[in-house]
């Protein structure tokens, strides 16, 4: 039977969402919902004075500055990684464009950040800012992928980037910190309900999606933990240790750390034996995705 040229064509089927984008989306709006009716939070007056002030070889704040390099170190080092697996094949779409916004993130938060400290001022605090920003939507959509999919992957990032940049620009219009904090939070939130979400997985044997990285989100979580508390303790750190490092100082190096779990995730050993391990496809060339996962 052929259909007439003037015959409409079928409707595409409806969006149909799952239970865990449902929550995802609902998680998203309440962040939004927040935000917007939220408390004016001003910045303190001692927003720059960080402890550590000391000037080294003509660089003034010269360890808050240089500890920044690991960011650019694990940026490069992830990136040049996620090109090696590009190249043979071995990553989805998804896995890898979200791979991609992180580590690029983390050479943008390396160069904002030392930049920042190097001249602290509120202009130079927002490029610090704007370069996390990007490094955080990768991380929370790497994150949801593992746990949730692709789609919702997506979605993750771009509200994070969108709801973020506005943010940003909220603060360096009105002075108010209260949506950019709710947008940390909020995502620490997030990647602390995917690491439970993930810790439960493997006690009740239920199997991880396939064609994921299976990077430790508890680690990730772990170390940003870990940089919260360096930062808030920084004049404590600083005099503990007879002023040889700083809490903000050794913050950097924990923050960097966190992209460590994805880093090790894309090591071609590591990878290939998870893809043999934990996939149902194993006659295949060794790390390629059926077209059935790709599309997940």
């Amino acid at each position: 039977m052929h259909r007439s040229p003037n015959a409409p064509s079928a409707a595409p089927p409806p969006v149909r969402l799952s239970r865990r984008e449902g929550a995802l989306c609902l998680f998203l709006a309440a962040c939004l919902a927040l935000a917007l009716a939220g408390p004016f939070v001003a910045a303190g007056a001692q927003a720059h004075a960080y402890a550590d002030q000391r000037t080294l070889w003509g660089l003034p704040h010269a360890m808050d500055v240089l500890t920044n390099l690991p960011f650019a170190v694990l940026g490069l080092a992830g990136l040049a990684r996620l090109a090696a697996r590009l190249r043979e094949g071995a990553l989805r779409g998804a896995t890898a464009g979200a791979a991609g916004v992180f580590f690029a993130g983390l050479l943008l938060t390396a160069a904002g950040s030392a930049l920042y400290h190097w001249q602290p001022h509120g202009i130079t605090l927002l490029a610090d800012r704007a370069g996390m920003l990007v490094a955080f939507a990768g991380m929370l959509a790497l994150a949801v992928d593992e746990r949730i999919g692709a789609r919702a992957a997506a979605f993750t990032a771009v509200a994070v980037l969108a709801g973020g940049w506005a943010a940003l620009r909220s603060w360096g219009i009105t002075g108010d910190l209260w949506p950019w904090g709710l947008v940390q939070g909020g995502g620490m939130l997030l990647l602390l309900a995917l690491a439970a979400d993930a810790a439960q997985g493997r006690r009740t044997g239920r199997a991880p999606l396939p064609g994921r990285l299976g990077f430790s989100l508890a680690a990730v979580v772990g170390w940003y933990a870990l940089a919260k508390l360096l930062e808030a303790g920084d004049a404590a750190v600083f005099a503990a240790t007879s002023q040889g490092v700083s809490g903000h100082s050794l913050k950097h190096l924990a923050a960097a750390m966190a992209a460590w779990p994805v880093l090790s995730a894309l090591g071609h050993r590591r990878y290939f034996a998870r893809c043999e391990r934990g996939t149902p496809w194993r006659g295949r060339r060794e790390g390629t995705m059926p077209p059935s996962a790709e599309a997940k």
